[in-house]
């Protein structure tokens, strides 16, 4: 029986940010948010962490995040890098960047050897959301028959919007047992004065969604197999992706489950959360963020130091 580890999505850098998010301060001594996300994983179970970075900030990742985490787990890396192909696919030229969440967790397959929870270095989740997790995969991780047994935790839609611009979500339908149904990425989602609306073309047309509607955080739960799976089909992308859009297009997790759920091959157990999700996606978050650390540590949650 392997035990969960958890997979840590590093290598954006943050364009509507402005910087490297991932390791902007925001506790007290200097933590990002991705030592809270570790330390929460940790006292939930996790002991293994695997940082998926791009190869040219290894040494500041280190420096201010890697380092001391690796006195407390055992820590991993890979390198997400526009130049991971399959033999006999190059690069193009007007590709600038990566090719997505799918093919960032593909960059990782020689660190990723047990059931694995994946989260985004810049988003705080919350205490409860590890310990669900944690005991999920320790229950089902290690079944790899079909069809796979994945799983995500999902936010209330309210509970993760900006008041600083749009955001993109994946907006989820569950059955009546929790079974993931759908999930329909939304990749403007904004709040405006009589509540919370998302536009498909542009922002000349709006639709509402309820707060509590349930959205994917991309906090997701996976058996080892679930990589050979991305394999499989990174192919297919990529053909589809360099005769069509080879400067944008992107390789995403949430596509690859949904293909399996079409498939017949995987269910999909949705863990709900309560808490509030908190993110830097502008710079103009930031400040909400270190509030409601502070306000954590405050009420014990957290120690002033984290790490000790």
């Amino acid at each position: 029986m392997k035990k969960p580890i958890l997979v840590v999505m590093a290598a954006g850098m943050g364009s509507r940010y402005g910087g490297l998010k991932q390791m902007d301060p925001i506790g007290p001594n200097a933590e990002v948010i991705v030592d809270y996300s570790i330390f929460d994983a940790k006292r939930a179970g996790f002991e293994t962490v695997v940082f998926i970075i791009k190869r040219e900030i290894e040494e500041q990742f280190r420096e201010i995040v890697g380092d001391h985490i690796a006195e407390h787990m055992d820590v991993r890396y890979a390198f997400q890098e526009t130049s991971n192909l399959p033999e006999g696919y190059t690069v193009p030229e007007v590709r600038k960047k990566p090719w997505g969440t799918a093919h960032a967790i593909l960059s990782a397959s020689d660190v990723i050897d047990a059931p694995f929870a994946v989260i985004n270095a810049d988003d705080f989740y919350g205490e409860d959301a590890y310990k669900v997790m944690f005991d999920y995969l320790s229950k089902h991780g290690n079944d790899e028959s079909v069809p796979y047994h994945f799983t995500m935790v999902g936010y209330l839609l309210g509970n993760t919007v900006s008041e600083n611009g749009h955001v993109a979500r994946g907006v989820c339908q569950a059955d009546a047992n929790g079974y993931l149904e759908t999930i329909v990425e939304r990749t403007r989602i904004e709040t405006y004065a009589d509540g919370i609306h998302f536009s498909e073309d542009d922002g000349a047309s709006w639709t509402d969604l309820p707060f509590n509607t349930i959205v994917s955080m991309n906090l997701w739960g996976f058996p080892a197999i679930f990589v050979q799976e991305i394999r499989e089909r990174f192919t297919a992308f990529l053909d589809k992706a360099l005769a069509e859009n080879p400067a944008k297009a992107e390789f995403f997790l949430p596509d690859v489950v949904r293909n399996l759920l079409d498939e017949e091959k995987a269910k999909v157990q949705v863990l709900t959360s309560p808490e509030k999700w908190y993110g830097v996606t502008y710079q103009a978050d930031k400040p909400v963020v270190v509030q409601a650390i502070a306000d954590k540590i405050a009420a014990g949650q957290y120690p002033a130091s984290l790490w000790g």
